[in-house]
Order: structure tokens, then sequence, then C-alpha cells
């Protein structure tokens, strides 16, 4: 065993000392982040997660030492004794530790290290693959370490702040019964139950509200969830929610627990104070003015809905949105201010970027001096009566670009959402991502119930079969489904959710026309998820809750261009771990003994 981790034991990092420890004789642990040989003295950077010391192995102060700081490489991983020293006006003002030196008198390798795939610096031009598949090199980098670290910072306030707040932090289980909804389930074969199946819990919905069920009138957990969904920019197969449930709450109790947590996050890791309470939107407000229920509100550039003022106008002179008006669709527009200065080449390729989206195309019409539209399919044959309508209700002037989408209402919406936020980067309103400084938070409240599945032709849980629905509009539920809205909300950050949930169901009554308009039968219902009904009829609680994306909020504090960068063992979008190699085969033994036969056909 080595002296240094026997009796030398380390006394700081490699980010401590400052002039404050001059004459101090010191030990530090660490890799070999530099090193330069003067020929009388050897110097290297020595790293660890605290940050860099520089240390200095003279010739003629041990000279075995010195000739054995000849050997080391990058990424050696060493020990060190010696002395702190001034390193007066040689000081680097980049470091934190940039005033002193470490003059060394003891020097042990512990491992040696073969040249690495990639250089172990800040920034790199390394492909994300070979990253992934070296994961255990890539996070000694100082970025994601210092990701890293404010993950853990985030993890320890917010135990501090619903313990504080009175909260038990539980755990639930992560093999359960599958129940339908929601997303789609990783599944687990029981080799002691012959053909029967685990789901990993894809969150701990259930089993929080029978919490409260019991008693536990305050619960919350950093929480591991799994779905089996496919990936993209802010999604991973397995992530960490916040998870929260209350009893005898309303939504604005949840909400004030919640920006409690978030205010203090932005605190104590940035700095940044933050206003309470934060703006509120009703769900159709949302979607009318900006086509989803997560606006990212840093700039302007709202829709305008024009569906009423062309039926009002008979069409005004434009088949095509009166076609999509009499179809049951809908008409959007939004203007672009002249200071974008687009170009004609520019705006073509708007329509081949909405195209992508599943558009048929983009209309345009450019305002000129008189309200006049030019450069426009519509400008030939448009009323004057609509244009001018629709310029005051666009706030159209001269030089601006409106941009129309109409047809299927879900596809407007999303076209729209899509093109906004696309033209905010190009016009440098907001970067590529991170936050730009800006923080605009915002609660989406008040949407529908239900939504309807076409597919199946009946109307299904917008989020859940327990969400709770307005008082005012429970005598719709086997009349018109489509009307009623419910204490559902989402929390969301620059574009971005970053936590949904919704006061629970507690009224076995209610529960069950809600099952009822979904086509939900009683015998269905209580084999998908009898021991809940059970558990509402026993005296279950006023309850409500919410979970916050983990991963989502510590990739908007640190500015990460991607999830894969706040995870320290993430997936690929193919689900895949480059470094490990799993998902991996398993033998037909394995699948023998959970009884299950794969169909796969590496030919086909």
């Amino acid at each position: 065993m080595s002296r240094f981790i026997t009796e030398l034991k380390r006394t700081h990092t490699c980010g401590d000392l400052t002039r404050e420890d001059v004459g101090k004789d010191v030990v530090l642990f660490g890799w070999v982040n530099n090193r330069r040989d003067h020929g009388g003295a050897v110097f290297i950077d020595l790293r660890d997660r605290a940050g860099v010391t520089q240390v200095v192995f003279e010739e003629d102060v041990r000279p075995e030492v010195h000739d054995l700081a000849g050997q080391l490489r990058l990424e050696y991983c060493v020990g060190v004794r010696g002395k702190v020293v001034s390193r007066g006006g040689n000081a680097n003002p980049k470091l934190k530790t940039g005033e002193i030196e470490i003059h060394a008198t003891d020097l042990e390798i512990f491992n040696r290290s073969e040249p690495t795939p990639f250089p172990i610096e800040d920034k790199i031009e390394t492909s994300e693959e070979k990253r992934l598949q070296y994961r255990y090199l890539d996070l000694r980098r100082a970025p994601l370490q210092r990701t890293l670290m404010t993950r853990a910072r985030v993890n320890h306030l917010t135990r501090n702040h619903f313990t504080e707040q009175g909260f038990l932090e539980l755990e639930t289980p992560f093999m359960v019964k599958y129940t339908p909804g929601g997303a789609r389930n990783f599944l687990v074969p029981s080799r002691l139950n012959a053909g029967k199946f685990y789901a990993l819990a894809e969150s701990p919905q259930l089993f929080k509200q029978l919490y409260m069920m019991a008693g536990f009138d305050r619960y919350f957990q950093i929480v591991r969830c799994f779905r089996d969904e496919d990936l993209r920019l802010d999604r991973q197969p397995e992530f960490t929610q916040i998870d929260v449930e209350m009893s005898f709450v309303e939504q604005n109790d949840i909400f004030d627990v919640i920006e409690g947590l978030v205010v203090r996050l932005w605190k104590d890791i940035l700095g940044v104070e933050l206003p309470r309470p934060f703006l509120r939107m009703p769900f159709d407000e949302s979607m009318a003015k900006y086509g989803n229920d997560k606006p990212d509100l840093r700039f302007d550039m709202p829709h305008v809905v024009l569906t009423d003022l062309v039926r009002q106008h008979d069409g005004g002179g434009l088949p095509l949105l009166e076609e999509a008006v009499k179809a049951k669709g809908i008409v959007k527009a939004m203007r672009v201010p002249a200071s974008a200065n687009f170009s004609r080449t520019e705006i073509d390729k708007l329509e081949e970027y909405v195209k992508g989206m599943g558009a048929k195309g983009l209309a345009r019409a450019k305002v000129g001096e008189g309200g006049e539209w030019t450069q426009s399919p519509f400008a030939k044959t448009v009323t004057p009566a609509l244009r001018q309508a629709i310029n005051a209700a666009c706030g159209a002037q001269p030089g601006d670009l409106l941009l129309f989408q109409f047809g299927k209402e879900s596809v407007v919406h999303t076209v729209m959402a899509n093109l906004r936020v696309h033209l905010a980067k190009r016009m440098g309103l907001i970067p590529e991502y991170g936050s730009g400084g800006q923080w605009r938070f915002l609660w989406v409240v008040n949407p529908p119930l239900f939504e309807y599945d076409e597919e199946s032709g009946h109307w299904a849980a917008a989020h859940h079969a327990f969400t709770r629905p307005h008082d005012t509009d429970v005598q719709y539920l086997e009349t018109d489904p489509g009307r009623v809205n419910c204490y559902r909300y989402d929390l969301v950050l620059n574009g971005f959710e970053i936590g949904g949930g919704s006061i629970r169901l507690h009224d076995p009554a209610v529960q069950a026309r809600v099952f009822k308009a979904m086509g939900i039968s009683d015998e269905e219902a209580k084999n998908k998820f009898g021991f809940l009904l059970e558990a509402l009829k026993m005296g279950a609680p006023p309850h409500g809750g919410i979970a916050l994306g983990m991963d989502r909020l510590v990739m908007l504090l640190t500015g990460a261009e991607s999830l894969r960068d706040v995870v320290a063992w993430p997936k690929t979008q193919k689900g895949t771990d480059l470094m490990t190699g799993a998902p991996g085969d398993v033998d037909a033994k394995q699948l023998r003994e959970v009884y299950v036969k794969s169909t796969y056909d590496p030919g086909k």
C-alpha cells in the first residue's frame, strides 16, 4: 500500500490553495493535466475536480523525485507532497491557485495512463460518439465536472427545502404492475411467475397518491423513472424526477411550495433573484398565441388566430383560407417585424423548413406603405376589407412580413410554434441554446381533461385518468367531454416544460364518470386500477402533486446544450450505451429461465 495512502493523507484539493497558504506543507492527489520539462525543473499542472495547482520538481532539491517526475505524462494519477511557495510576478490570474505553486519533495505515481483517445480539455472537437464510448474520460473534463457538481447541489438544496417544509422523503417501487396511459413502459419478465411481467415505473404516480391515502400528507422523492420512448434533445430512457404530493391542498398551495424551491435554486446556484409569483396563463391562451403549452416568453412574436375574421368576411377573396375554415380548421398568422430584413431567398428557406414539419407550404405577405400586400400569392385576390382587418389584428406596419398557416388545428399549431422559435433564433432574439441571461417562468393552467383519440374513436385522458375536473365542468362529462377543463398545470421555463402535475380525483363517484367518458367499463377499470379505486373508497383525502424534471432543470441552470451533458451515464438517441455496449445479448438459457422467446430475425 502506498505511503501516500497510509501515512501522507491529502491535506487540500487542487483548487484550495492561495497566497494565504504560503509556507505550508501540503499533500495533493490528482491527475497530470499538463507537463513542461525545463531541464533542471519539471513543471506539472495537477488537476482534481476542485481545480488545478502548479507543482515544481527541482533537481537540486531531491534528485530522485526529479528523475521520477521526468517519467510523468498526461493523465498519470499521482500523489505529491511539498511546500506552498509564492509565484511572485509569475502569478496566473486565470487560476484561483495562480498566485502559488508547490515545490515538491515527494512524488508517488499511483497509476500510469496510456495516451487518451481525446484530450482532457475544456473545449474539444471530438465526436460525441467517441466521448460517450470513453465517458469516464469525458467526465474528467472540467465543464462536465462542474455540471455534475451543480446537479449534486440541486439535490442537496431540494432535500433541504422539502424537509424544512415538513415533507417526508419516501420511496416507491421501480418494478410495478403495468397500467395503461402515459408513456410506453419497459417490461421485465418474472422468473418466479411464469408468463408474467413487471413494468418499470414511468413515474411514482399511483404510489404517491396511495401515500396520501395512508396519511403521509407531505411526500417528496428524488426518483429514477423509465420510459421506452423515442429519444430527443431533452429526453432519456431513464431520467430523474423531483416528485411531490400533498394532501388537503388546492393548486395555489402547490405553486407556492414549488416556486419557493425554484427561487431558492436560482438564488443559491446562480445568484439570481426571481420575482414571485410566476406568471400564469390559461392553456387555451397559450395554444392560441404560441401554438403549444410550453411557450418561450423571452421574446414576443405571438400568433394571431384569424379564423373568425376569415369567416366574417366569407373568405375575403382567399378560397384556401375559406375552405380551411369550412373544414373546421383554423387560420393563423404571425408578424415578423421589418427589422428582421429577410431576403426572398431566406423566406423560401423558411418554406422548406415548415414543409419538413408536414405543412403544405408557407403563405406570406409583405406589407407595403399603404397597407397593401406584396410578394404574396394572396395579393391579387384578397379583399381590401379582409386585408385591412388582418393587418389591424396583427399590428402590421409597413415593411413587416406576415406568415400564414391554415388547415387542421393540430398541424397549424405545431408548425407555427416551431416556426416562431426558429425565427427567434435566426433573428438573434434568443441563443441557439442556453438562457441568454433571461428566465421566463410560467404556469400553464386549466387545460382540457380529455383529448379525442381518432384511432380508437374514444376520449382519452390528456394527462392521466385521475385528474380532477373543474367543479363547474363535471356536468359535461357525459354530454360534451371536450368541454371539460381540469386542475392540471405545467411549469414552463424558456420554452421547456420543467414540471407538471394536477389536483387528483378523490371522489369515487366522479372517478367512475370520468372512466365512463373514456369508454372504460367498471370491469376494465377494476382490472387495471382496482387497488387505487379501492383506496379511494377508504377515506381518501383531497390531494395533488407535481413532478419536476431534474435533468431539464440542471440543463437550464448550467446552459448545457443537451440533456446528455447533465446525465453522468447517458444513452444515445437509439437508447444504447456506447461505453458498456448495453443493451446486449442474452443466451437461450437466460431466456428460458424467464419463459421468454425472442422472435427477432437479424436477417429481416
